[in-house]
């Protein structure tokens, strides 16, 4: 068990649905971390896709969470509603008192090449993805009024690194978080609070058919997918005392491939 540096913070992790998800994984390190968590689900994104929702549901994931002796909470909430935020990071506060710790790792994602976009795919992926996050950071920074301490950490994809055409809403959605990243940095560091974007690649949480998995773990240096737990160590070390110095920056957790 990691030692307990992040006792007395409270972290607030949105998109955790499954405990196959990367967004588990970073709730669970920070909880095995001390800290308390504040949990962010939309359930019925994942119910609509082909990997499905968690079977035993929400009260599973808070349940395995409990286990490692921290306070847990939830709410659900679709951030297609521009109130859904707010009223997040409200729920939080009103559960723990504050907010230390913010991870944005709510996603949208859909399929569709040049030929296949529609309006309504390009706004619902920057509603999402970009004003959710946007709105989030903006709440979490209304209410932290410590001099230091604060973290966000923002979460996107490789496509700063590799060519993702089938996905054009997607990239311009995780396009725009990334290049974020530093001027929100620049505007809330002065106030204690870091900000950084990490990138988890291809991360096996039952999102690949077999012949995308296997063209994925072979071209990977390091002969596999990354794992959820993989990006939730280096997001539960940016989330410390021993990351204070690091800020603006997207970080590439991907094994040396994509």
């Amino acid at each position: 068990m990691p030692e307990a540096v992040l006792k007395g913070r409270v972290a607030l992790v949105t998109g955790v649905s499954r405990r196959k998800g990367i967004g588990f994984a970073i709730a669970q390190r920070l909880a095995t971390l001390g800290a308390d968590v504040f949990i962010h689900s939309f359930s019925p994104y994942d119910a609509d896709r082909s990997w499905g929702a968690d079977p035993d549901g929400i009260p599973a994931l808070i349940a395995t969470l409990q286990e490692y002796g921290t306070r847990i909470a939830h709410a659900e909430g679709n951030f297609l509603d521009p109130a859904v935020p707010h009223q997040i990071v409200n729920a939080a506060v009103e559960a723990f008192g504050h907010i230390d710790i913010l991870v944005a790792n709510h996603t949208y994602s859909t399929l569709e090449n040049l030929e296949e976009l529609t309006a309504t795919a390009i706004d619902t992926h920057l509603q999402v993805n970009v004003r959710g996050t946007l709105l989030l950071t903006q709440a979490f920074a209304a209410q932290h009024h410590q001099s230091s301490g604060g973290r966000v950490v923002l979460l996107t994809s490789g496509q700063h690194l590799n060519p993702m055409p089938s996905e054009l809403a997607y990239v311009a959605s995780k396009g725009a978080v990334q290049q974020l990243t530093l001027s929100l940095s620049a505007h809330l560091s002065p106030r204690g609070i870091t900000v950084n974007t990490v990138n988890p690649g291809a991360t096996d949480t039952g999102w690949a058919d077999d012949k995308l998995y296997e063209f994925i773990r072979a071209a990977n240096p390091q002969g596999r997918w990354g794992q959820p737990e993989d990006a939730a160590r280096l997001i539960g070390w940016l989330a410390t005392d021993d990351a204070q110095w690091i800020t603006g920056q997207t970080l590439n957790s991907t094994g040396g491939g994509y």
